[in-house]
């Protein structure tokens, strides 16, 4: 598994935990050749599938995708925080994105290793960044932001989502990238009721895991009008029930 570079300067993801960027013959089960970009020594934040670039490995990328083009097929402006290698912002390289991104080193790996080639990533944190641009700009605001201990706290808060509910259009929706448990997760449940108290439509989906408790990717949608999705096209995710938590505050 040959390992390209490393870094010690990994802010808002740790910074005391490297950014890796590596090849690999197999990645979750499946044999192949990719390349990866993981932080903190096991988060994977990207992976390009070296014998088909164009292939998107994930599954939650290909779900977000699918509601994005389904619930505003014609969007044009879309605001992203956490870049990783690009993948979403790459896939629609002919819409207008802005993507903010706290580590500049992800930026630079994403171009070196991953073949990212917009000029549309700016340096900073997310929400600081968001709160410059224009009331009512974005069809979509996109959170993919992790540290070693999860989502930033301050990016989950009402006051955020009071944030990304100015900044969107009337129709727009903000769709999350979170890490959970499908059942009975406390922190999951709190951003649920947050999110619900600036969007009368949130819907949340999962991939499937062997136990209720296990960790996988959770994939949450605040909305001002409901939320549409074909399971077909969910590439595994399916629709759960999150219950009632506290409202997260800054």
């Amino acid at each position: 598994m040959p390992q390209f570079q490393t870094s010690g300067d990994n802010d808002d993801h740790n910074d005391a935990d490297n950014i890796e960027v590596y090849d690999t013959t197999e990645l979750y089960g499946e044999k192949g050749r990719f390349r990866v970009l993981q932080f903190s020594g096991e988060a994977i934040q990207g992976a390009l599938d070296l014998d088909n670039p164009r292939r998107i490995v994930f599954e939650y990328p290909r779900a977000m995708i699918h509601l994005m083009e389904i619930n505003e097929p014609f969007f044009e402006d879309v605001f992203v925080i956490g870049h990783g290698t690009g993948t979403i912002a790459g896939y629609f390289a002919e819409r207008r994105f802005k993507i903010a991104e706290v580590n500049p080193q992800v930026v630079s790996y994403s171009r070196t290793h991953f073949g990212y080639t917009q000029d549309n990533v700016m340096i900073g944190d997310g929400r600081s960044l968001l709160e410059g641009e224009q009331d009512g700009t974005f069809d979509y605001i996109l959170l993919d932001a992790f540290t070693a201990a999860g989502t930033p706290g301050h990016l989950i808060s009402d006051e955020f989502f009071s944030l990304t509910r100015s900044k969107l259009h009337p129709r727009g929706a903000v769709i999350m990238n979170l890490m959970g448990k499908s059942d009975n997760d406390r922190l999951l449940n709190a951003i649920h009721t947050t999110v619900s108290g600036q969007f009368p439509y949130v819907e949340a989906f999962a991939l499937p895991a062997e136990g209720a408790a296990d960790i996988r990717n959770i994939i949450m949608v605040g909305s001002s009008r409901p939320v549409r999705y074909q399971s077909r096209h969910m590439a595994g995710f399916i629709r759960i029930t999150l219950g009632q938590g506290h409202v997260i505050r800054d």
